[in-house]
């Protein structure tokens, strides 16, 4: 078996890439990437025979398809911007696919995926992806789900890359129809900052005050449990204090909007200078604390008593105690690791539905923990009535 890993000189792509050759038995494991110096950095990294290394442009869809074509399946790890594109030569190549974002694009290749007989899932990071799991792991021991309430705390810099400073303008970005909750059987749209919500996460991280986001989350969800009869879904997030104090003031301020200004003589979008500059500045490339959070929330009726389940997960701490899990690997292993599961489960055929599907529907939730534990992720239940 063969995985093109694309966009694999990323932050985030080469850890799933590393878990790959850490746990994987592909037989090739091709780091494709538009920049062939990270690229080829990537390869030396990982430090093994079966991996290569192939510059890839999604923007030239014909030479894209042919290379894919000799892959068993893409591990898709570009940015959002580019889900569109890369996920429409993976429908070409007609080779199973795997991404981290599942905004939706995605779901227009279904019927070209149906027709080679492959699956291709969006959205299979940490959140979205394990957050899917987590509820589905809850939401399968109840007889009716009313509440789910899905949070999480992403902590590092807030432009450590490309992809990330992308992200974080894109959610809170103050026109963007997807900031939806479902309530009462309807999505319905809400601002930046909406229905803030105390949520505690697991140490070291603490309490924070959470808000609304555009997650795929809300929807995916709503299908997966649209005959237990739910009435509520939300889903918020956070990043750390430091980085929600300036895209607050961002907002407040009008710049989220990413007018054009005019900078002695020549235009540019106030929103793009910013984040030029945070890409450039020690303030945008470090942070105190880093890791990731999740704390999902589930309520319904089990056994005919109404019940609360609280999942969090937690993950080897990022001050150096633990090899390979130093600062930022601590936040990005979390998000490219889940993704190497996935790829893992889709490639050995344990996924048997095609076409463009949902996490919920892809993967059994007790079997992706029991892979995560293995990597020293670690995946808590409480559960209360009442």
């Amino acid at each position: 078996m063969k995985v093109l890993c694309l966009g694999g000189a990323g932050k985030i792509c080469r850890e799933a890439a590393y878990d790959l050759v850490e746990f994987s038995d592909f037989q090739q494991i091709t780091i494709g990437d538009y920049n062939g110096k990270a690229g080829r950095e990537v390869v030396k990294w990982l430090n093994d025979p079966r991996v290569d290394f192939k510059k890839v442009d999604v923007n030239n869809k014909k030479e894209t398809v042919r290379l894919m074509r000799q892959y068993d399946i893409v591990m898709d790890g570009t940015t959002i911007s580019l889900n569109k594109r890369s996920t429409a030569c993976i429908a070409e190549a007609g080779c199973h696919g795997i991404n981290l974002n599942g905004f939706g694009e995605e779901y227009q290749y279904d019927q070209k995926f149906k027709k080679h007989g492959k699956t291709h899932v969006p959205g299979f990071g940490m959140t979205p992806g394990m957050t899917n799991m987590m509820v589905k792991y809850a939401a399968d021991q109840l007889e009716i789900v009313e509440i789910v309430r899905i949070s999480h705390g992403a902590f590092r810099p807030i432009a450590f890359s490309a992809a990330i400073t992308e992200t974080t303008t894109y959610e809170y970005d103050p026109g963007l129809p997807g900031r939806v909750v479902y309530e009462n059987g309807k999505f319905i749209q809400v601002p930046p900052f909406a229905r803030p919500r105390e949520i505690e996460l697991p140490g070291p991280y603490g309490t924070h005050p959470q808000y609304i986001i555009p997650h795929a989350e809300t929807k995916t969800v709503a299908q997966y449990l649209a005959k237990k009869g739910v009435k509520l879904i939300e889903v918020r997030g956070t990043w750390p204090p430091k980085n929600m104090q300036l895209i607050k003031a961002l907002y407040d301020w009008g710049f989220m909007r990413n007018d054009k200004v005019k900078v002695r003589g020549v235009k540019v979008g106030i929103l793009d200078t910013i984040g030029s500059y945070l890409m450039q500045a020690p303030e945008g490339q470090t942070t105190d604390l880093y890791g990731y959070a999740l704390h999902v929330e589930v309520i319904g009726i089990q056994n005919g008593k109404k019940v609360q389940h609280i999942l969090t997960h937690t993950h080897p701490a990022s001050d150096g105690s633990v090899k390979g899990w130093e600062k930022l690997r601590a936040y990005t292993r979390c998000v490219g690791i889940p993704m190497a599961i996935g790829t893992q489960m889709i490639a050995s055929g344990k996924v048997k539905v095609k076409g463009v599907i949902i996490p919920e529907l892809a993967f059994d939730p007790s079997e992706v923990f029991r892979e995560l534990k293995k990597r020293q992720i670690f995946i808590h239940e409480m559960v209360k009535e009442l």
